[in-house]
């Protein structure tokens, strides 16, 4: 009998410590934070700084201008001896008398625009308007040779020109792209040009022909005939035509005031044969709307 009272006892603490788990384990589950039974939490929408909408702002810097005025002589000397054996033998108005030249300025202006937001993702246009007082003034290689053209005249020739541009402005309409990395803003972009400059080009073409073949023989017969011409072609706000591209960097400091950092690069198609473009670093400061 002792022994089978004392195998009886066990079960029965067996059997009355199921039934405490048995009523507790809900309460212990409910207080237990099991993410692996629970499988995977939801998460909230992700949040990126507003970009979309309007935008003005100003903006200064620098820029480093730069003009090829070896083809502004051409046109006009060329003009001026139109229908001449010397131009169309010896073509002196392919003399490249005016090298490049570059001058660095202070800029200064405004920019506006509009963005659209896809999450990360920016896409926009905009307005950007800049004044530079730039002197661009072509340095001047004069050219003096002896050439003899297909009829047997020789001549002794001396071409010599000038050519500036001053003062440009300039605007760019342009679509941009950036990406959004936390209150940064990476962009790029790309448009078109257009400015407004003072151009002034000069060319002058003198010497003498001798009919004879020889610089040394002048006579009745054979006479030597001195020439002289002078063109001159200045234009105040000339407009000019060409394409813009660059990148920056805009830095949202509040919800609607940001500054930014940008490189540009705008080159303009030939006016008057003068090949002009402008590189500029600016720094500028915007407001959203």
């Amino acid at each position: 009998m002792r022994a089978k009272g004392m195998k009886e006892r066990p079960m029965r603490w067996v059997f009355c410590a199921l039934l405490v788990l048995g009523f507790a384990s809900p309460a212990i589950a409910a207080d237990l934070d099991f993410d692996i039974l629970r499988g995977s939490q939801p998460v909230g929408p992700a949040t990126f700084t507003r970009w979309s909408g309007f935008y003005v702002g100003g903006q200064i810097g620098y820029g480093d201008a730069n003009a090829d005025f070896s083809g502004a002589t051409q046109a006009p000397i060329a003009y001026a001896l139109r229908e001449t054996y010397l131009e169309n033998d010896i073509a002196p108005s392919q003399w490249p008398v005016l090298l490049s030249t570059t001058n660095g300025a202070t800029s200064y202006g405004g920019f506006a625009g509009y963005n659209t937001q896809w999450q990360d993702l920016i896409l926009g246009i905009e307005g950007n308007y800049n004044r530079a007082v730039f002197s661009l003034v072509a340095p001047s290689t004069p050219i003096a040779r002896t050439a003899t053209d297909s009829t047997g005249s020789t001549y002794a020739l001396s071409v010599s020109g000038t050519g500036s541009m001053t003062t440009v402005d300039f605007a760019t309409l342009r679509a941009r792209a950036g990406w959004v990395v936390g209150n940064f803003l990476p962009y790029a972009f790309a448009g078109a040009a257009l400015g407004v400059a003072d151009t002034s080009v000069s060319a002058s073409v003198s010497g003498v022909e001798y009919t004879s073949g020889s610089t040394s023989i002048c006579t009745a017969s054979q006479p030597c005939y001195p020439f002289s011409f002078t063109t001159n072609n200045s234009r105040n706000s000339e407009l000019l035509y060409g394409f813009a591209v660059g990148g920056g960097l805009d830095v949202a400091l509040t919800p609607n005031v940001f500054v930014r950092g940008e490189f540009e690069y705008v080159q303009f198609a030939p006016v008057s044969g003068i090949v002009a473009g402008i590189a500029s670093a600016r720094v500028g400061a915007g407001l959203k709307f």
